[in-house]
């Protein structure tokens, strides 16, 4: 059997295109529903969602 190499931690970069963007606005859309639900969440996690979503928010509108 021939080895077999796999980076752990390795991370795809997310590419311009259509399906980047739909990519992000799923994973806007998921950390504004949890930052957003008062469910159990502590303040810190809860500005950590925020602090995502702000970010992917750029994101997607640089590529726009």
């Amino acid at each position: 059997m021939n080895n077999q190499y796999c980076r752990i931690g390795a991370v795809k970069p997310i590419t311009s295109g259509n399906s980047a963007i739909a990519i992000l606005e799923h994973r806007y859309h998921r950390f504004l529903e949890k930052a957003t639900n008062p469910s159990g969440i502590d303040a810190r996690l809860s500005d950590f969602f925020e602090a995502k979503v702000k970010s992917l928010k750029k994101a997607l509108e640089s590529l726009v």
